[in-house]
């Protein structure tokens, strides 16, 4: 790894795709560049599970706390489910089933694990596992009643 990668990292990128452009490939810092396109995919994946976690969360208190739900938590469910539809839209591998079902079990745990700071409930007041489907999750017309709860 270059010392100007460690220094002035916008530089280094620069400076690696002028190389790039000028085909000058024996030049370029390959063992950095590839962790850098390593990390920038993990960052795409991390930005989704961010977002499916603020949005479960705001499921769970709508469905949860409904003597709470307001503007607020109605403009941050949409604003979530839009931007990871966009997200998706940039990166449509994300979408891959297994990629999903994954991130969904992750995103929920942190989910619930925030709820609970939240709200004051205990961990055994949520379901385990997510209740909502993605389409649910994704849907803009889907909001959680309480009845919903099938535990």
């Amino acid at each position: 790894m270059s010392q100007l990668h460690e220094q002035d990292f916008y530089a280094w990128t620069q400076q690696q795709v002028h190389l790039l452009k000028d085909e000058k490939l024996d030049e370029i810092d390959v063992a950095a560049l590839i962790e850098e396109l390593e990390s920038m995919g993990a960052r795409e994946k991390r930005e989704l599970l961010s977002r499916l976690e603020v949005l479960l969360m705001h499921l769970l208190k709508w469905q949860y706390q409904p003597e709470r739900q307001g503007k607020l938590w109605e403009f941050t469910i949409q604003e979530q489910r839009s931007r990871i539809k966009d997200h998706f839209s940039e990166n449509p591998s994300l979408t891959n089933p297994e990629t999903l079902e994954l991130g969904l079990i992750k995103a929920y745990a942190y989910a619930v694990r925030n709820a609970v700071y939240e709200t004051g409930f205990k961990v055994s007041h949520f379901p385990k596992d997510c209740p909502y489907s993605l389409e649910q999750i994704l849907d803009i017309n889907f909001y959680p009643n309480v009845d919903d709860d099938e535990n």
